[in-house]
């Protein structure tokens, strides 16, 4: 029996099966695109252009997240996949708006269409693919956390979203005769990708810019250093998100009577506790002795 992939094997599959799928569908959709004239159907081809690139930024990412502490960086590579994900981002709200003006036009002046039957496989196909892979990549995010493949994944739901309109338009067009139907969902698709956009860089600027983790992590990581024996107190807890790992720093109080030998056993007993809460975690103590009186932290931010 075969051993189960490990995280970086299942993160590099994920990018690699995600950069060929979207030169594939982009190539489909741009081939229907010159056979229908459709703008809604241009505008899924664009984002199929834009999940090219964000793809390729993803297959980079990966790899580079993937390297080992060096000395240049210490606290290791795993930003990238933030950076990535930040850059995902741009790239799709940029195309967003790009074809939002472009669909407006065409609502304005629209135009006929041709051979929206062939559209209308394309997308049935198009959309069959996608559902495939963001199966895959759900799969992957669930085992790995990858913030890169979390992303990538995000711009293929969006392509569900953007096939299931671009569906409805070429169907209204076809059986109903609603002409300005592409534009509209278009138009619409254009809405979705700035949403989906905006939500993608929000969720890579909490690692970019060290945003702490959930309260109840913080609570579970108190618990977890308190409850070891020779512990009098915990404070100063510091958390960030790292991409391949959480961060974990905090002051920790012992009696003050101890060797240093004993103090160190603490802490090194409290750190494996917590290093036992998450997957991959990087987790340092500072030894203290109860009662100090100092600049804490805490008192900082209260």
């Amino acid at each position: 029996m075969s051993e189960p992939m490990s995280g970086e094997a299942l993160r590099r599959m994920a990018s690699i099966v995600a950069l060929l799928v979207a030169l594939c569908l982009v190539a489909i959709k741009l081939w229907a695109w010159f056979a229908t004239h459709s703008i809604s159907m241009f505008t899924a081809a664009a984002d199929g252009l834009v999940d090219v690139a964000a793809s390729s930024v993803t297959f980079v990412s990966v790899r580079y997240a993937a390297r080992a502490v060096d000395w240049d960086h210490r606290y290791g590579h795993g930003k990238a996949e933030a950076v990535a994900a930040f850059v995902q981002a741009l790239l799709l709200g940029g195309a967003a708006l790009a074809l939002g003006i472009e669909s407006a036009q065409r609502l304005m002046f629209p135009e006929p269409l041709n051979e929206t039957g062939f559209g209308i496989w394309v997308i049935v196909v198009s959309s069959l693919a996608v559902i495939g892979l963001v199966t895959m990549q759900t799969i992957v995010v669930k085992r790995t956390g990858s913030t890169a493949i979390a992303a990538d994944r995000a711009h293929y739901v969006t392509d569900i979203a953007v096939n299931v309109a671009v569906l409805v338009a070429l169907l209204l067009d076809r059986y109903l005769g609603w002409s300005r139907a592409d534009a509209i969902g278009a138009l619409l698709i254009s809405l979705y990708m700035l949403w989906n956009a905006r939500e993608m860089a929000a969720q890579a600027l909490v690692q970019l810019l060290d945003r702490e983790l959930d309260p109840a992590d913080r609570a579970r990581i108190e618990a977890a250093v308190t409850g070891c024996e020779g512990v009098s107190a915990v404070h100063d807890i510091r958390t960030r998100n790292g991409g391949d790992r959480v961060f974990v720093e905090f002051h920790l109080e012992v009696d003050g009577g101890l060797t240093v030998a004993q103090g160190h056993a603490i802490a090194d007993h409290a750190e494996k506790a917590v290093e036992q809460l998450f997957a991959a975690s990087d987790v340092t103590a500072h030894v203290e002795p109860a009662g100090i009186e100092d600049q804490r932290l805490d008192d900082l931010v209260r």
